[in-house]
């Protein structure tokens, strides 16, 4: 079996490298990847040399951008804008033209004569790592990023990255095993390296659970992986290690009918999101992330919320954006909130989770899997249970249909449905007696 190197592929007994360009880049050079044969028919020297190409690739994108966004604000651009609308082709090769006028050219230079690998600590290897991913992660993944690769790097620190072995990864994962869940939750864990959080947890009696444990894997074999593709490593040495512990789900519970209207019926700061959220299926970042544009009328149909990323969040995958009709007991509410800008001004997800921790602890709602984004799985199923098909409710909750095993094909050749239908399923949705709209 030959040896893998990413964006390089062994053709006869040279290696070359191929690597795509992003999409606005390839429109601006008219190539649609970097190829470029690496010379070699060794695999350790191919493996330096693709790390070489992939830096200059990162450089190139950076470079075309920029070349492109200075081309494209030259007043001349500006006033000739209906241009690129009527000769979309004579304004690419003006724009090339500009680039390679520039220096932004894809010259071929000659590789790095190869020198002993330099070794790398962990800590600063791991350092470089966590800069790089601070800007590429929303700040809940890089903090989750940011204590695994720390753990890693707490217990090997002094070693370089190229030292590490198969040995150590099996270490590695039977320490985190042996973890507590209360160590994230305890100001005398702050700052502690593994061993101390071992020996900190030898008297729990409960351990992380084995989704938490893959986590910290996974997290921490990207980072490796990322070192193989810096060229600092030749092979990431956890590969072979199988993590072979059984993942259980850990499904939320659904609140009862009496649970809505308990919480509901309750004056709490957080009624107008929980409402919100039972009445449309909306995550809490979706919901405390709300603008007063995203509230779109549609004549007949009412209003409908237009879930959508903005400056004040995300949104989880690209299914997430949507139109979902806002329910009748909504509108008085909406009414009330503010005028312009954020529509929960006050309100962050960890407001939203940790207030609805609080309420479910004053009204005795200690059921396991009882959290705010039950309220979610509260909408879905009484979608289901009015009869919804399955894709029509994934349309209205921001998931991927799952009308056909095929799901790729189906989303091509479907436009989804109408609003019409949207208004009607959410039309049904009905709170339990009692409840009080604000």
């Amino acid at each position: 079996m030959s040896a893998q190197i990413r964006y390089a592929y062994l053709k006869g007994h040279t290696w070359l490298y191929r690597r795509n360009w992003p999409k606005d880049v390839a429109v601006a050079l008219g190539q649609q990847a970097l190829k470029q044969s690496l010379k070699t028919g060794d695999a350790s020297t191919a493996r330096v040399r693709a790390a070489e190409v992939n830096a200059r690739y990162e450089t190139l994108v950076v470079e075309v951008r920029a070349g492109a966004e200075l081309a494209l604000s030259d007043p001349q651009s500006t006033r000739n804008t209906h241009g690129w609308l009527e000769n979309p082709t004579t304004a690419l090769d003006h724009l090339r033209a500009t680039l390679e006028h520039s220096g932004t050219v894809l010259e071929r230079p000659e590789f790095n004569p190869l020198v002993a690998r330099e070794k790398v600590s962990v800590r600063d290897q791991s350092r470089v790592y966590l800069n790089r991913r601070s800007n590429e992660l929303r700040p809940g993944g890089f903090k989750s990023v940011r204590y695994s690769v720390g753990l890693f790097a707490s217990k090997y620190g002094d070693r370089s990255v190229c030292s590490l072995t198969r040995s150590d990864g099996r270490e590695f994962l039977g320490l985190i095993a042996r973890l507590s869940p209360m160590i994230g939750k305890s100001d005398r864990t702050r700052g502690l390296t593994l061993d101390q959080l071992v020996a900190y947890s030898e008297l729990a009696t409960i351990k992380i659970t084995a989704r938490t444990q893959r986590r910290i894997w996974s997290q921490v074999n990207h980072w490796l992986e990322s070192c193989v593709y810096e060229g600092v490593i030749e092979a990431n040495p956890f590969n072979s290690v199988l993590f072979d512990q059984k993942v259980r789900p850990r499904p939320y519970a659904v609140p009862t009918d009496d649970e809505v209207a308990r919480l509901l019926t309750t004056r709490d700061p957080l009624h107008p999101v929980l409402l919100t959220c039972l009445l449309s299926g909306m995550r809490a970042g979706e919901a405390v992330g709300l603008l007063r544009e995203d509230l779109v009328a549609k004549g007949n149909l009412g209003c409908f919320v237009h879930v959508r990323p903005n400056e004040l969040r995300l949104l989880k995958t690209d299914a997430a954006e949507r139109l979902v009709p806002v329910h009748s007991r909504l509108d008085e509410v909406f009414r009330h909130l503010p005028s312009v800008g954020p529509l929960f001004p006050e309100l962050t997800v960890n407001h939203v989770t940790k207030g609805f921790a609080a309420l479910r602890r004053r009204l005795r709602l200690e059921r396991p899997g009882l959290v705010f984004h039950s309220t979610r799985k509260w909408f879905v199923t009484q979608c289901e249970r009015t009869g919804v098909p399955e894709h029509f409710t994934a349309s209205l909750v921001g998931h991927q249909s799952a009308r056909s095993e095929n799901g790729l094909t189906y989303g091509i050749y479907s436009a989804g449905i109408s609003d019409e239908q949207k208004r009607g399923i959410v039309d049904q949705i009905r709170l339990p007696t009692g409840t009080v709209a604000s």
